[in-house]
């Protein structure tokens, strides 16, 4: 089989290159020629573990190719897979200008029968947005070539996403005809030898699907942040009771670690757009309005326990941070709740030193010289009043506390992930706060 793939973002790259992993040609196509000459020559714009590996191997096979180019690529293909960025408008509603410009061009170039497949994360009803371009191109054209839309989400996690394509909980796919559905079971054959699910349902479902199922995930995320906030006031360990709601099998335990607030390129969008779309249809989702209300919040309680421990007193305070990134094996910055506490830090007269072990270089294409970068994580902590972590990378569970007793000239730890316990900060020297649990004050 032969697929084309427009997007070369993340979406794009790790489906394309998961296709061409099970014997797929697969063509990505982009319009920014200097993205595509970069792929050309094997440098990969985004960071996700394992990707560029991949990609450099099916290149090699001569599975996988990049392209400027619909146009050329479109004469033999099976379908074409629509996976350009939906950004947010200023109202909250995902920007379509980009899946419709595809859907245009697909519409000028098309000459044989192929599923239109859109698998960036859309509002229900764009299918027959995107349908509706192809075919008046088609008619501009005076060509009668059939075509099919369909609609499959991607539910990937940054940090894990070939793992999820390749493995996937479900596959889900919106069809409106038998063909397409043999065409798009044939191409996910491979991925069903595990048993993994192959959901076909009506297309509006499935795209309602992609946006209800992000929503759930973000509800449990703030709610448990919610319920850290109270355990604050009451005394309560929300480790505890985590482990003790978890281990009911309707609740279970993933999504329900207290932080500080959810990012990325998917939550914050997806809940918006949802909440936009309840509204249009005058039916405004209000369980999903606190979610995002709580996740603002949230984004504020770590800096407000830094203004309580100094009394308000951050002026001229230095302070060091672990964790940029959104979440951690990624170097998303997209509404990162860093960004969040920096601003507030900074404006408030904080001096920062940051590490982060790929964020790096996109946090200083945000920030600028706002803030100090360090090149490890303990040259972050040289003299500051207080760490704070805020990504819960791996690195950072394990670190020599006598070490950092030396650095630091403070011993304050504010731990805004609870990667470390509240009994060994104590047995270390630290004072420590962290989300939902007492303090440790020495």
């Amino acid at each position: 089989m032969k697929i084309v793939i427009v997007g070369t973002g993340y979406v794009g790259l790790v489906t394309g290159t998961c296709f061409a992993e099970t014997g797929v040609i697969v063509t990505c196509i982009d319009v920014d020629q200097q993205k595509i000459d970069k792929l050309n020559n094997g440098i990969v714009p985004i960071y996700e573990p394992g990707l560029d590996a991949m990609i450099e191997q099916n290149t090699q096979k001569k599975r996988l190719f990049f392209s400027s180019s619909l146009k050329d690529n479109l004469g033999d293909a099976d379908s074409v897979f629509i996976a350009v960025g939906t950004p947010p408008d200023e109202d909250g509603s995902a920007d379509l200008k980009y899946v419709l410009d595809a859907s245009r061009e697909i519409g000028r170039y098309i000459d044989h029968y192929m599923v239109v497949v859109t698998k960036s994360t859309v509002p229900v009803g764009t299918a027959k947005h995107v349908k509706n371009a192809i075919q008046k191109e088609l008619d501009i054209r005076g060509n009668d070539v059939l075509f099919d839309v369909a609609s499959n989400p991607e539910f990937l996690k940054e940090g894990n996403a070939i793992e999820d394509f390749m493995k996937p909980d479900r596959i889900v796919i919106g069809i409106e005809s038998q063909k397409a559905e043999s065409l798009m079971s044939k191409l996910y054959k491979p991925f069903l030898l595990n048993g993994h699910p192959l959901i076909f349902m009506d297309i509006p479902s499935a795209e309602m699907t992609k946006y209800a199922a992000n929503a759930m995930l973000a509800t449990k995320i703030s709610f448990m942040n919610e319920i850290s906030n109270l355990c604050d006031t009451v005394g309560a360990d929300v480790n505890m009771v985590r482990k003790g709601i978890g281990s009911d099998s309707r609740i279970g335990t993933k999504f329900i670690y207290p932080g500080v607030g959810y990012g990325g390129s998917c939550f914050p969008k997806d809940v918006r757009a949802l909440i936009k779309t309840s509204h249009d249809r005058k039916f405004p989702l209000k369980i999903l309005m606190a979610v995002e209300e709580v996740n603002d919040f949230q984004k504020t309680v770590l800096f407000t326990k830094i203004v309580d421990h100094f009394h308000g007193a951050i002026n001229n305070k230095t302070f060091g941070i672990w964790g940029l990134s959104f979440k951690p094996n990624t170097d998303d910055m997209r509404e990162a709740p860093s960004l969040k506490i920096i601003k507030k830090l900074l404006n408030a007269g904080a001096e920062l030193k940051v590490y982060d072990p790929v964020a790096m270089k996109e946090t200083r294409r945000l920030l600028g010289d706002t803030i100090i970068y360090a090149k490890d994580q303990n040259e972050a902590i040289i003299n500051v009043d207080a760490l704070l972590i805020i990504t819960e990378w791996s690195e950072f569970r394990l670190p020599d506390f006598q070490v950092m007793k030396k650095l630091m000239r403070q011993k304050v730890i504010f731990d805004g992930r609870n990667i470390f316990e509240p009994s060994e900060m104590a047995e270390s020297g630290f004072t420590y706060f962290s989300i939902g649990r007492k303090p440790i004050i020495l």
